[in-house]
Parts: structure tokens; C-alpha cells; sequence
């Protein structure tokens, strides 16, 4: 990564965008978290893909810059696991300047590719753009009482606590915000929004009613549809 340039150091906004940093690369990983941080970006960062799991599954995060070149998991085998089960934005890095490794690393489902050394002004327009898209992708914000829900980012709040919701259960929210008011079988949950059996569909939706609803045993937002499955009625 080229120097970055001195700029203003800006604390970033609550609602600023939150980046997750995955790189062994200490230098380079505390550089990016700097310049990020000082153009208005919410970082957090993880050594490996092992410490970037376990900090997805307590966070909701609107954008991964991965480096492909890791210990143990590559960064190319983290996309493309993460992929297959949510649609988080990811930013590859690379000191791979190849065509056909550019290609493989698209090909994960990544959404863009950077390779090293690059401009840091790069990197700030090509997370912009990511951003962007992400937005105008589907990204909007579902509101269900005193609760609101940010679909892009799977961040569910109650005025302006965040809500802590497991892997899951911010899988789970965000299928059935991309189909407001429309019902969803149990066996549809099952297998498209990665709960596992459809038992374990049951499981989540009460664990979910009671961190939603007012009086979970009779749920006015996300309800029971007798014979098929569940529905989720925002407002």
C-alpha cells in the first residue's frame, strides 16, 4: 500500500459505515484502519480468516476488505464460504497483478479486486462505489414498531440500542425482510436462509419474537401462517 496522505482526522459517525480489515499483515492492517478511520469509516480488523469468523458472529458489518494471501484459510476460501451464505460486500487485495488471479478472485463473488501496492485514494473510491451499490441493491431499512432494521448491514435496533442478534438470527431477519408480507415455508427457511432443520426454523423464530414483540406468545410483526411456514409484516 502506497503512503497515505495526511488528512483531517474525523471521528466517525454511529451510523458511519462499519469495515472489517482481514489481513496478517500488521503494517498494512493498521494502515488501512488509520485511513479508513480518518475518512468517516466505523473499522475493525482480524488477523486471519478464523479471528474474521468469530468477529461476524458478533457484528454486523457493511463491507470486508480481504486479503487473499493468508495462513491456514486464504482469504479466496473465506469469500467464497461467506458468499454462500450471505451477501456481505467484500474487497479483495492482492499482490497478485495476473489476469487469471484477478478472474479467480471475482469469481468467489467478491465484489471488487485491488491489487497491491495501490493508491489509498484507490481504495477510498472503490469502497465508496461498493457502498453504493450495496444501497441500491436491496439495502433499505424495514420498521417494525420501536424497531428498526437495516437490511445491508443485518443491524436491528430498538431507538438507538443495537439489538445483538447471532449469525442466524440476522440471516433469518434479513430473508424475511427481502420478503415483507410475504408468508415463507418452514422447509423454504430450512434451505435458503441457512437455519438447518426445520426444527431449528422453529427454534430461531421464537428466539426471534422475543427479542422483537412486546408479547412473544401472541406476535403482531413477525406471525405464524397455520400450514406453511411464517410471515414478517413491517410496517
Amino acid at each position: 500500500m502506497a503512503r497515505a496522505p495526511k488528512s483531517p482526522t474525523k471521528c466517525p459517525e454511529d451510523n458511519a459505515a462499519h469495515i472489517l480489515v482481514v489481513d496478517d499483515d500488521s503494517r498494512i492492517r493498521d494502515l488501512l484502519a488509520r485511513y479508513l478511520v480518518e475518512n468517516g469509516y466505523r473499522v475493525s480488523t482480524a488477523v486471519d480468516a478464523e479471528s474474521a469468523r468469530a468477529t461476524l458472529r458478533g457484528l454486523a458489518f457493511d463491507l470486508l476488505i480481504l486479503d487473499v494471501m493468508m495462513p491456514q484459510e486464504s482469504g479466496l476460501d473465506l469469500a467464497r464460504d461467506l458468499k454462500s451464505r450471505s451477501n456481505i460486500p467484500i474487497l479483495m487485495l492482492t499482490a497478485r497483478a495476473e489476469v487469471d488471479d484477478r478472474i479467480e478472485g471475482l469469481e468467489t463473488g467478491a465484489d471488487d479486486y485491488l491489487t497491491k501496492p495501490f493508491e489509498p485514494r484507490e481504495l477510498l473510491l472503490r469502497v465508496g462505489n461498493i457502498l453504493k451499490r450495496g444501497d441500491t441493491g436491496g439495502g433499505g431499512i424495514v420498521r417494525l414498531g420501536e424497531f428498526t432494521f437495516h437490511i445491508h448491514r443485518g443491524e436491528l435496533k430498538h431507538g438507538d440500542e443495537t439489538v445483538r442478534l447471532t449469525e442466524r438470527e440476522r440471516d433469518l431477519l434479513r430473508y424475511f425482510a427481502q420478503r415483507g408480507g410475504m408468508p415463507v415455508s418452514r422447509h423454504e427457511l430450512a434451505k435458503d436462509a441457512g437455519t438447518g432443520g426445520e426444527r431449528a426454523v422453529d427454534v430461531q423464530i421464537n428466539r426471534l419474537r422475543r427479542k422483537l414483540e412486546k408479547d412473544p406468545a401472541n406476535p403482531v410483526y413477525l406471525q405464524t401462517v397455520r400450514g406453511t411456514g411464517y410471515v414478517l409484516y413491517p410496517e
